[in-house]
């Protein structure tokens, strides 16, 4: 599946990328994701939010709805992880998991955040390399 869309990060420049299959091969910015940064992201209740949902390595009180975020590094590719963060619908349409990057297509965003990604660029970027880093299981 080829899907082509234009988003505009944080900075307010667009970023345009293409999803090929399950995945967006190509980062989302020039500047490689830190992996720190990612994991404060993932763990930051008013950011990713991820441990509502997810099991997270390290984290005390996780979520048990989805899959554990334990090795995921070793199931998935980084372009695999970058298109899950950005639209995870994209690769399964019944996906309670918030599209973190896609703005278009959404019910009931409120006025003052319609148009606005909740991940920039640069921080999916960031949450895709440390997600890349886990590749034990816990």
């Amino acid at each position: 599946m080829l899907f082509a869309c234009s988003q505009v990060c944080a900075q307010g420049e667009p970023v345009r990328f293409e999803a090929v299959g399950d995945a967006i091969p190509r980062a989302l910015t020039a500047e490689p994701g830190d992996a720190a940064r990612g994991r404060s992201i993932v763990v930051n209740r008013d950011a990713g939010a991820c441990t509502l949902c997810h099991a997270v390595p390290g984290e005390k009180t996780s979520g048990n709805i989805a899959p554990t975020l334990a090795g995921v590094g070793a199931r998935l590719s980084p372009a695999q992880l970058r298109l899950r963060v950005a639209d995870s619908t994209r690769v399964n349409p019944e996906s309670p998991m918030p599209a973190y990057y896609r703005t278009e297509g959404l019910n009931q965003v409120a006025a003052a955040f319609r148009g606005k990604p909740l991940l920039s660029a640069q921080q999916v970027e960031d949450v895709v390399a440390w997600l890349a880093s886990l590749k034990e299981p816990q």
